[in-house]
């Protein structure tokens, strides 16, 4: 049951590790705007350089950050994949939880149990809003196709 086709995973880790890496960087450049824009000194000419050099100094460093999250987790996702032997919500549930802990392993067991909690918490709620999304668009179009469609009249043909 799969809604999307995938890369296999070898090449998803990378794919998802440069997606990750655009996010952090365009979400972290336009966040990093407004807050360079907001903490410079009055005068458009110094917010404008303000918020440039927020950009330039923090937007690439998110960008790494998100890289190395989306990276940890696509790694931990094909491994459970290759384990179990298929793809369902509870690979990625698991990946999120598992990518939290190893994250925050630096600050000790307490800080990587609430970070595997947040991160199963978060996977579980962005996977449940996709399944409830399918299953709404799908009844959107029912699958019985009983008397959806006239019946189609046979071509005549021509006989000499």
């Amino acid at each position: 049951m799969e809604e999307y086709a995938r890369e296999p995973c070898p090449w998803r880790i990378v794919d998802d590790c440069g997606g990750a890496f655009t996010m952090g960087a365009i979400g972290g450049g336009i966040f990093q705007a407004v807050k360079g824009f907001r903490n410079s000194p009055s005068g458009m000419n110094h917010r404008l350089k303000g918020s440039m050099t927020a950009i330039k100094t923090r937007a690439p460093q998110l960008g790494g950050s998100f890289a190395v999250w989306g990276g940890l987790f696509s790694m931990i996702d094909c491994g459970l994949v290759k384990v179990r032997g298929k793809e369902d919500p509870w690979n990625s549930i698991t990946s999120g939880a598992m990518t939290g802990a190893i994250l925050a392993a630096r600050n000790g067991p307490v800080a990587m149990v609430g970070s595997a909690a947040m991160g199963g918490i978060l996977l579980a709620l962005i996977e449940g809003a996709g399944i409830l999304l399918t299953r709404f668009a799908s009844s959107q179009f029912p699958t019985d196709r009983a008397g959806c469609f006239p019946a189609q009249k046979a071509k005549p043909t021509l006989s000499f």
